[in-house]
């Protein structure tokens, strides 16, 4: 398979909605209060090559423990569902420990390329083409670079309140994702 438009779009859509950075703006912004600077371009640049060898060995590892990718593809629905869910009710389900610092290590991982992301991303190559699934990850590393080095004026301009509206409809995209996902592997463990 080679390049498909279609696929680079629907695969950017999904790990946008997945990543989602636009709601990760109070993080961040939280992130720059307290300890000063966002290495953006370094957080940036880890996070993509994290996603991008997942993609590649990622089956592998899979692979190596006895878990088939139809499997994880149907597990990792019903993390999308969870993360979904998040979203649309404003609840937290996952709750994790404050990072001290800003450094790579809470923005590369596990804010930008964390379980969500990585779950998408084998379940993404289950269906599409590796080169459309790197571009759309190339794709939203650049928009996340973007964001990070403009979070607070982001923030200022569409206001907490748009950002909610954000997170919400990207909610119900998940959702309906994790849905497609579900629906599509549960066939071939079946």
């Amino acid at each position: 398979m080679g390049i498909s438009i279609k696929e680079i779009i629907t695969a950017t859509m999904i790990l946008f909605a997945v990543i989602d950075i636009i709601g990760s703006i109070p993080i961040i912004i939280d992130l720059r209060n307290k300890v000063g600077h966002i290495q953006s371009e370094k957080a940036s640049i880890v996070a993509g090559l994290i996603m991008i060898v997942f993609l590649f060995i990622g089956k592998e590892i899979l692979a190596l423990i006895g878990i088939d990718v139809n499997s994880f593809a149907v597990a990792g629905s019903f993390v999308l569902l969870f993360l979904a869910l998040e979203m649309i009710l404003g609840i937290q389900l996952y709750k994790e420990d404050a990072p001290e610092t800003a450094s790579v290590v809470p923005l590369a991982f596990p804010l930008i390329a964390g379980a969500g992301s990585m779950t998408s991303i084998l379940s993404l190559r289950a269906e599409y083409a590796s080169i459309n699934i790197v571009i759309a990850i190339i794709l939203n590393i650049v928009f996340v670079y973007l964001v990070l080095k403009s979070s607070r004026r982001i923030e200022k301009f569409i206001g907490k309140g748009g950002i909610a509206v954000i997170r919400k409809v990207f909610g119900v995209i998940l959702l309906a994702i994790a849905v497609k996902l579900f629906t599509s592997n549960i066939q071939g463990l079946i």
